[in-house]
C-alpha cells in the first residue's frame, strides 16, 4: 500500500540520542550522589518521556512526586543545553525523508520527548524536511501510547487513518498506532529489538523501510 502520511517517532527512529540522554541522566544522579547508568541501561529506560525516565532512574525510596519533579527539572535544564553533543541521525535517514518528500508523502514527528527538545532537534538536523507536524510531550497532553497525538497529526495533515502509518522503534509506538487506528511499522535499528513480537511488520534496514513505504 502507498501511504499518504508517515508519522515518525524521534529517539531511536530518526535520531540516535541515547548518549546525550545518558549524560543528562547521569548528571542528575551525580548531583544527588546516586548511582549512574551505562548506555545500555539508559536505553532500556527511555521511551515514555523524561519525567518517567527520572522516576525509573531514581533509587527506591526516592521516587515520590517531589523528588521526580526536582530531578526532571534538573534533567531538562542540563539536557536542553547539551542536547546535540553526541546526537546524530541514523545513517540513511535524511535520504529516506528526502525520497518520501519527493514522492509526495507527507511527513510528521510524534515523540514523547518534551516539545522544546523535539523542535530543537528537528530544526537542527532536518532543516530541509517539510514536516506537517512536529509534536512532542506537552503540558496537559497525554504521552504515547495514548492516540491523541495521532489524531492531532491526522487533523493537521488532512489525511484519513487508512492512509497513514506510524514508524517507530518500540512497543509504545506500535501501541500508539494501534490505539490511533493506523498501521504501525517497527524498525530494528533503534533501542528495542522488535523482531520477537508476533504479527508485526518490521523493517530491518532503512532501505527495507523505504520499499515498504513506497510500494
Amino acid at each position: 500500500m502507498r501511504y499518504k502520511l508517515v508519522i515518525f517517532d524521534l529517539d531511536g527512529t530518526l535520531l540516535d540520542t541515547i548518549d546525550d540522554l545518558k549524560e543528562a541522566v547521569n548528571h542528575v544522579m551525580s548531583l544527588r550522589g546516586f548511582p549512574t547508568f551505562t548506555r545500555e541501561e539508559v536505553m532500556a529506560m527511555v521511551g515514555h518521556g523524561a519525567r518517567n525516565l527520572m522516576r525509573k532512574a531514581l533509587p527506591d525510596g526516592h521516587k515520590d512526586d517531589d523528588m521526580v519533579d526536582a530531578a526532571y527539572n534538573d534533567f531538562k535544564a542540563y539536557y536542553i543545553t547539551h542536547i546535540d553533543t553526541y546526537t546524530k541521525p541514523f545513517s540513511g535517514i535524511q535520504d529516506l525523508l528526502t525520497k518520501l518528500d519527493q514522492e509526495g508523502v507527507l511527513l510528521a514527528v510524534a515523540s514523547n520527548k518534551f516539545q522544546e527538545g523535539t523542535e530543537h532537534l528537528i530544526k537542527e538536523f532536518f532543516t530541509e524536511t517539510p514536516f506537517v507536524a512536529v509534536l512532542g510531550g506537552r503540558p496537559n497532553y497525554p504521552l504515547k501510547p495514548d492516540p491523541e497525538i495521532v489524531t492531532e497529526v491526522l487533523r493537521k495533515a488532512g489525511v484519513e487513518k487508512e492512509d497513514a502509518v506510524m514508524v517507530g522503534d518500540s512497543d509504545t509506538d506500535m501501541e500508539t498506532a494501534a490505539n490511533g487506528g493506523i498501521t504501525g511499522i517497527a524498525v530494528n535499528w533503534g533501542y528495542r529489538n522488535m523482531s520477537s513480537i508476533e504479527n508485526l511488520k518490521v523493517a530491518n534496514s532503512i532501505e527495507e523501510l523505504k520499499q515498504i513505504l513506497l510500494s
